[in-house]
């Protein structure tokens, strides 16, 4: 492994526990501990943790943050008024395209935490601040904050004993303040696994403590980016740099619901209201794979012909079949359209289904 690699507070831990170490956006970072089928099903069944302190974490303050993030993101921020709210949202350049994906809190009076995807830190956070008028503050608290995530359907009663007794967890998409075992913490109600669950936020000097405590409880697996990504992908939860990127607006990816069609005045605006009025000519769709592995940049294809490639791919333990996203032309966007990929030498069947893959987890459980 590099020397030039980072590390985040919990590598110690990772490598005590025999993990397999990638280098991921320029950290190492675990993929897998005793497998990712294994880690995937305990995170569908019981709880997994994971290491997500690679993520970038700003806070911006002022009497006009919200005036400006609302000028940055292209969802509306007036949904998230109440204190402790949250929404997914993208940002996007003059021409539409996508520069990262975000969740924002509202974290305080005048106050707003942005997490960002560890690959483009720099990149977010250089044209959020180039965007910002003088009257907003801004820290770029990433290296002292560690992120750590706790999902699966047993997540919740974890923290319910490691909390005060009487402590209610925040609702779905909101943030507040905690302490688990004595320690100060923000428990945020979010993930990237499609399970109910949190995302604990600590200063980084606290993280291996947290992660000791939470692996204390014979319920939860240590988890890596392998069962990360076949997790969120069950979920067609998007990825940045396979399913998006700065040549993709959102509402080619499908994430047409996080730019309201009441809202102006966002950077991209005019252009996304142009491929949201002409339609797009491509879409991201969802693929189910009859035979194989769909990897990132197979080809598929249509009556023989190449009409994409695939964005995501993987296996899909919960289902015991391939799945992947890919970018096809608009027309052939319909679900149950049939299409194939080429997998190595083979070509096999695919089909355009409706997301996400896995309709029955915890998370939807608690939504009924």
């Amino acid at each position: 492994m590099s020397e030039m690699l980072r590390r985040t507070p919990l590598a110690g831990e990772h490598i005590a526990l025999g993990a397999r170490m990638v280098d991921f956006a320029g950290w190492e970072m675990p993929v897998q501990y005793t497998g990712i089928i294994d880690e995937h099903t305990a995170v569908r069944t019981s709880a997994g943790v994971f290491d997500v302190c690679h993520m970038a974490e700003f806070r911006f303050w002022g009497l006009e943050a919200k005036a400006a993030l609302q000028h940055i993101v292209t969802n509306d921020l007036d949904r998230i008024d109440e204190l402790g709210a949250a929404l997914y949202t993208v940002m996007c350049d003059e021409d539409g395209g996508i520069i990262d994906d975000l969740i924002v809190y509202h974290t305080g009076d005048l106050e707003y935490l942005i997490i960002a995807n560890a690959a483009n830190r720099e990149v977010d956070w250089d044209w959020i601040t180039g965007h910002l008028p003088a009257g907003v503050e801004a820290s770029d608290e990433s290296d002292r904050t560690a992120l750590i995530a706790l999902q699966g359907p047993k997540a919740l009663g974890v923290v319910a004993e490691l909390a005060p007794a009487g402590y209610r967890p925040p609702d779905r998409f909101h943030i507040g303040e905690a302490t688990l075992d004595g320690v100060p913490v923000m428990l945020a109600r979010t993930g990237y696994t499609g399970e109910d669950g949190v995302e604990v936020l600590c200063h980084a000097s606290h993280a291996v403590a947290i992660w000791r405590l939470l692996l204390s409880f014979p319920e939860v697996t240590p988890c890596g980016l392998g069962a990360r990504d076949t997790l969120r992908l069950e979920m067609a939860y998007p990825l940045y740099g396979s399913d998006m990127d700065r040549g993709v607006d959102p509402i080619s990816a499908r994430l047409g619901w996080v730019v309201p069609k009441d809202k102006t005045g966002f950077i991209g605006d005019a252009a996304i209201a142009r491929v949201r009025e002409e339609g797009p000519a491509s879409t991201l769709v969802c693929l189910s794979v009859a035979e194989g592995v769909p990897r990132h940049g197979f080809p598929v294809l249509h009556e023989g012909g190449e009409v994409g490639k695939v964005a995501s791919g993987t296996y899909s333990p919960t289902l015991g079949h391939g799945i992947a996203t890919a970018y096809v032309p608009s027309a052939l966007a319909a679900p149950q359209t049939p299409l194939s990929i080429g997998i190595r030498r083979k070509v096999v069947p695919a089909s355009v289904v409706r997301p996400p893959f896995v309709t029955k987890t915890s998370l939807s459980a608690s939504q009924d």
